[in-house]
Order: structure tokens, then sequence, then C-alpha cells
């Protein structure tokens, strides 16, 4: 979270919405780069440019309220297992949900997952309070917890806030035959603040300028046009982007769980070999399995697909997790076993994988200097390496003799030192391909007092624009056709002087990323032309000024006419 910039996807836009929200006097609508961005309602811009305002546009200063929200969200599943399932679910879920690997990539990134896994972790765990609530003040307290957490989930991301939570409930009303639970002023009450806190931000929208278009946007082309194909203009036609694919999601589900993929299955095997048990037995299961795979099997038949979007599930995995070690620290079988002795496999090959990566970052920064204490953090990753393989191998053994609790303790562990010792050298170095505020600041330089026009540029190339070089600049609007290149003919009229902002294909590919890759036969290992300007750059009779490249990262030219 706090050692490097900002990163695509994703990371330069929010930033940028982020830091123009510190400033805006409209805090109801986002905005990027002075225009408004009806995506997702405010709530994370408005946390994430707080932290700026105080401490800077920085990365760490924008991430910083990821602490809270990972924090929130191991605290909000821990409970809820500890509460369900006993104390050591509760140890176990928290650790499941802070490490699988779709929640470390949440948990470390800027954007709106973060805070709304947390949000829907609260409300899960408000639902289930509420739910099985034996006096009707503790039910009160559970949905009233439940109903706060979807306000906060609404301003997060829309809607779609609500579907883990609300799929949860209902599909626990239905298995357990509880149409009681429909009729109780409890589950209703706390709609009053919940309407309260959305309505409340829904009239400032409307009341702002373009206020009906922009709820047009937001509740219609952002929410429903996720799920299918609505009529609105190309650049609000969101259901054409990240395209869904059948059982996508369920393919890479085992990817979204790792490195836990296997003691998942492991507990899904239990689940069903426990189904005859008493009822109030398997609660955590079937509260488990209802925040889980109802929206799994939503979101497989929505338009558009992307990991994040299942990351609002996890809690319901790590729930199921946290019981199935409760479970077998009593009584546990060579199924269970097996799961973990191979885990340990799996991760020890894993370690094989960062050293490699260790390997090839520490080529390039000897090669480019690019920071001083480059051995140092070599040497320090390299043990943790070493000791996160002697704590996987120490796991085997023990699971080989039939324990499991220490097996799990001694991965967990390892893991845990894999995402700290060699990924602080990874990110280091990584974060040098990312560094798009360097080619802002650059291309400012090189500018001066000249007008800026952006060709086509993607909401990143925006951002960073944005941030780093200037905030008033001409703007040629995607898609690159016949249009946007008599608009350009039209701006460069009116500004002979003035210089185009071009993203140029390719990347840059250096070092021993470029040497590994050529090795393997792979087209990224070819070098780029360092002069290779854009082919639509001719017919306007422009010509390359200045070339930015970042090392195995994104080109960009300043164009400007030959004469």
């Amino acid at each position: 979270m706090m050692g490097r910039g900002y990163w695509t996807p994703d990371e330069p836009r929010e930033a940028d919405i982020a830091w123009r929200m510190s400033t805006q006097p409209d805090k109801a609508v986002p905005s990027l780069a002075g225009e408004a961005f009806c995506e997702k309602p405010p709530l994370t811009y408005w946390v994430a440019g707080a932290s700026m305002r105080l401490f800077g546009p920085s990365g760490w200063s924008a991430r910083l309220p990821n602490l809270l929200y990972a924090a929130l969200t191991a605290l909000a599943v821990g409970l809820l297992a500890r509460r369900s399932a006993g104390d050591l679910a509760g140890l176990i879920a928290a650790a499941a949900i802070g490490t699988f690997l779709l929640s470390y990539q949440v948990a470390i990134w800027l954007a709106t997952d973060a805070p709304l896994t947390a949000a829907v972790a609260l409300a899960l765990l408000g639902a289930y309070r509420g739910f099985y609530a034996q006096r009707r003040r503790e039910r009160l307290y559970g949905y009233t917890l439940m109903h706060a957490a979807l306000a906060a989930a609404f301003l997060c991301k829309s809607a779609a806030g609500w579907m883990v939570p609300a799929l949860a409930l209902l599909t626990l009303i239905v298995w357990e035959r509880r149409w009681r639970e429909l009729l109780r002023f409890e589950l209703y009450l706390g709609l009053v603040l919940q309407a309260a806190v959305i309505l409340s931000w829904i009239w400032s929208v409307y009341q702002g300028p373009d206020g009906a278009a922009n709820l047009k946007v937001f509740f219609w082309n952002n929410l429903v046009g996720r799920f299918t194909h609505v009529d609105a203009a190309q650049e609000l036609q969101y259901a054409a982007a990240h395209r869904n694919t059948p059982g996508k999601y369920l393919i890479e589900l085992p990817l979204y769980l790792c490195p836990w993929t296997l003691l998942v299955i492991a507990a899904l095997r239990r689940a069903w070999l426990a189904r005859a048990a008493p009822a109030d037995s398997l609660r955590p299961v079937r509260f488990a399995l209802a925040a889980s795979l109802p929206a799994l099997a939503l979101l497989s038949v929505a338009a558009t697909a992307r990991n994040i979007y299942l990351a609002p599930a996890l809690p319901g995995f790590a729930l199921l997790l946290g019981w199935w070690g409760q479970e077998t620290l009593a009584v546990h079988d060579r199924w269970d076993l097996r799961a973990v002795r191979v885990t340990a496999l799996l991760l020890l090959a894993g370690t094989a994988a960062f050293l490699v990566a260790i390997v090839l970052v520490s080529m390039d920064a000897q090669r480019e200097s690019a920071h001083a204490g480059w051995a140092l953090s070599a040497a320090i990753s390299l043990v943790g390496i070493a000791a996160a393989a002697f704590l996987c191998l120490r796991a085997q053994a023990a699971a080989a003799r039939g324990a499991i609790d220490q097996p799990r303790s001694a991965l967990f562990l390892a893991y845990c030192v894999l995402l700290v010792a060699p990924c602080a050298q990874i990110y280091r170095q990584v974060d040098r391909w990312q560094d798009l505020a360097s080619v802002g600041r650059a291309i400012e330089a090189r500018a001066a007092s000249r007008p800026l026009i952006l060709m086509v540029p993607d909401e990143t190339t925006r951002a960073f624009i944005d941030m780093y070089a200037r905030t008033a600049v001409e703007l040629v609007k995607p898609p690159l056709d016949a249009g946007a290149l008599e608009r350009l003919r039209a701006l460069l009229g009116k500004s002979p002087e003035a210089l185009v902002v071009a993203q140029l294909p390719g990347r840059q590919i250096t070092g021993a990323v470029r040497s590994l890759a050529a090795a393997l036969g792979l087209a990224t290992g070819r070098a780029v032309p360092p002069t290779e300007a854009p082919s639509w750059a001719g017919t306007l009779g422009l010509r390359i000024a200045s070339e930015y490249a970042l090392p195995n990262g994104r080109r960009y030219a300043l164009l400007q006419p030959s004469r």
C-alpha cells in the first residue's frame, strides 16, 4: 500500500478523481480531469481525497484509508466466524480474508473495491446477528448494522454493493423456510437510515449541474449496462468492456482463492459429508454458501466480468474455511491432510517463482542503478524466500505425521513472509516501470507554455496529465476515426503552436525482462522502434518532437507540426 506510486490499470484514474475531490467545491459527483465521472458514487473519493488533502497527492496518502478497510474486513469476518463456529474459526477466517490472492489485490489497490468489501463484510456480520438472534433487541441491532453497512456499500459502488448481503439473506430465508423473517419490523427499520443517507446524496447530485443526466449514468448506464446492452453513447457502453464468457468466474475461482484453494475444496467436501448433521451445527456452512454461491451465479450471467467484482463474495469462502479449521482441529481425515500437504508443495513452488523474480529485478536494478540499496534488499528477499521454503517443508513433514493445526499455521506464516520480503524488492523495481508521474512532468517541462492536445487518450493518460502536467488541455475523445482526425485538424488550425500527446503502440521492453522474453520466443521480447510515430500523424503533417518511455511500460510521443 505504502511503498509505490499509482499503477495501471485504474489507479492513476482513481488517484486523479480523489485528487480532484480534495479540492472541488461540488462533492456529490466525482470528476476525472475536470469532467463528471459517474461510474461510481463518491464515498471512496471523499475519504481518499481527505487523506490527500492532509498528506499530499502521493500514492501512500491516497491508499492510507485502505489500511482501515482491510482491518475492518478482517475484523468483521473474524467476528462472524467466531460467533458462528468458534474462536479458532474466527482466527482462520480473518487470516483467510486477508490473504486470498484476490483479497490481497483488492486491499492494496486504490479503487472502490476495498471499502466495498469492508462494508459488505460488516453487512454480513449484521445480517447473521439479526437472522439468528434470539431476542428482539439483538435482532434490531444486527439488522441496523446491516443497513448502515449497506448504505456505505451503496456509496462505494451503487446498488451493486447490495448484491452479496441481499442474496445471502434471501437464500437463507428460502433454505431454512423462515418466511416469517420477511414480516419482522426489525428487518426494515434500518431502511430509514439507509434511505436517508442514499437519498441525500441522490438529491445533491440532482441539484447540481446536469443532475438528471448524471443520475441516468449512475443508475442506468453503469448499473443496468453492466449486465446487458443499453442505448447510450459509445463511451457509456459499459457492457462492451471486460466482456464476460460462460464459466469465467468458476474457471478463475481457484486463482482468486490462492493459496488456500485446496483447503476451501476440503471444506466443501467436509460440508457435503456433514449435510445430515443437526441443522444448528451447520449454520456457518449455510451462511457461508449463501454469502458466496448466489453472487457467483449472478455475476456469471452478467455482460461484463472482472475478477474484483467477486471480491465481496470472498467473506463467504473465508467463513467456510474458518468452519473447516474449527471442525478438523478435533477430527480430520486423510483428505484434509492431503489438502494441507499439496498446499505446502504449491507454496514451495511459489518460493521458486519468487526466486526467479528476485533474480530478474536484481539484474535490472544493478544494471540501471535503480536504487542504492538494491543489494541489501535482494539479500533480505533471499532470506525471506529461504525462510518461507523452510516453513513449507516443515508443514509438509508435520502433515505427513498426521498433524493439521501446526502445518496450517506454518503455511500462513510462509505466505506472509513471501508477501513481505520478496515483494518489497519486486515492487520497488516494478514501480519504475509504472512511473507515469515522471512522464507527466517531463511532458509539461517540454511543452512549457505551449498548448497541449490529448489525442484519443484513455482514462489513465487523462489522469496523469491532469495530475502531473496541467489541468487545462484540449481533448480529442476516442475512438480514433475520421471524425477524431478532423477534430484534431481543427484544433491545430486554431493553435498552430500546440503540441499533441499521443500514446505509442507497444511497450518499452528492457533489461532482464527483455532477455527472458526473447529467450522464451515471446513477441514482447522484440525491441520497439524508438522513433515510430502513429500512422495517422503523417496525414496531419505531424512529427515526433519528444518520446517518453517507461522501462517495460507505456510509451508516449509529443507531436508537433513538421513545418
